[in-house]
């Protein structure tokens, strides 16, 4: 089994890249990948993750607009751009625990990011859990025992869009 930080950490790798232009390139991005942490399944799971991610991340950014008016989304590091849709994407999936991916997101942001981003993505975070919070934890009680912290994946497709030069 795959370390769910290690598929995290895969997924950010890959949601940075398709945010910098590479989202028709998924062979670049899968060997920029085989020096990430983890397996091969971890990548792969990581690639999926991402994939998914990417694919909501008009939501994502929609959904963080009035969250964050001094930093737009193409203002914020593309770091911690990756982080806010990869955390909209799992919290919004309701298969992992909203304070595990708000923890986890900010654990990332620490060993990836700037000394100020821990904070900042532990607000947005915590303002978009608090924003959504019936309807999250009505789906983490419904789960039950069967919640974790393993990332949300799906047997998607891989997105071949290429991302819009704006949103870099």
């Amino acid at each position: 089994m795959s370390a769910p930080r290690d598929i995290r950490r895969c997924a950010l790798q890959a949601l940075y890249q398709f945010d910098v232009g590479n989202a028709d390139d998924l062979d670049l991005i899968r060997a920029s990948l085989e020096e990430a942490p983890g397996d091969d399944r971890a990548h792969e799971r990581g690639l999926e993750l991402a994939n998914d991610a990417w694919a909501r991340r008009s939501d994502a950014d929609e959904a963080m607009a009035d969250m964050t008016p001094d930093w737009p989304t193409h203002r914020q590091p593309a770091v911690d751009r990756s982080l806010l849709r990869l955390a909209y994407y799992e919290m919004m999936s309701k298969r992992t625990p909203p304070k595990v991916v708000i923890n986890e997101m900010v654990e990332l942001a620490r060993e990836y990011s700037t000394e100020k981003s821990p904070m900042f993505i532990n607000g947005v975070l915590d303002k978009l859990y608090r924003q959504h919070r019936a309807e999250l934890d009505d789906s983490s009680e419904s789960t039950g025992d069967d919640a974790t912290d393993e990332p949300s994946t799906t047997d998607s497709a891989p997105v071949k869009e290429t991302p819009d030069p704006a949103e870099a």
